[in-house]
C-alpha cells in the first residue's frame, strides 16, 4: 500500500467523472473544472458513479501518477454528490483506500512546543 507523506494535501472532487479517462483527460479536468494544478504535488481524488471505485492523481517531480483501487464486496463511503471540492488529510485517504470509515478518522492537533530557557 503507498503512504502519502503527511504535507501532502489531498483533494477530493465530489462529481463522479467519466472513468475510461486517462491521467492525460483527468489532469485537464483537474484543470478545467477544478481550476487547480494538476502538477503542484497535490493529490486529486476522483470517484466512478460506481462507488466501488477511486481513481488518484498526482505530480511526484518526475512525472504525472495515476493509481485506481476497486474494492472487492464493497463499496466506498462518499460525501453527498454535489459540485465542488472536500479536502482530506494523509491519514483520512489512507483510510479510504482501504474501504475503512473515512470520516471517523481526525488528525491529533498538537501544540507546538517553545524552547526552554
Amino acid at each position: 500500500m503507498i503512504v502519502p507523506p503527511t504535507s501532502v494535501r489531498v483533494l477530493v472532487a465530489t462529481r463522479p467523472v467519466d472513468f475510461r479517462k486517462g491521467m492525460d483527460g483527468l489532469a485537464a479536468l483537474v484543470q478545467e473544472q477544478l481550476r487547480a494544478d494538476p502538477f503542484c504535488g497535490v493529490i486529486y481524488v476522483v470517484q466512478a458513479k460506481r462507488a466501488d471505485r477511486v481513481k488518484l492523481l498526482f505530480w511526484d517531480q518526475t512525472g504525472l501518477c495515476l493509481l485506481t483501487k476497486r474494492l472487492e464486496g464493497a463499496k466506498f463511503r462518499w460525501p453527498a454528490i454535489a459540485d465542488g471540492v472536500m479536502r482530506l488529510s494523509p491519514a483520512q485517504l489512507s483510510a479510504l483506500l482501504e474501504g475503512l470509515d473515512w470520516s471517523r478518522v481526525h488528525a491529533r492537533r498538537v501544540v507546538r512546543p517553545t524552547a526552554t530557557q
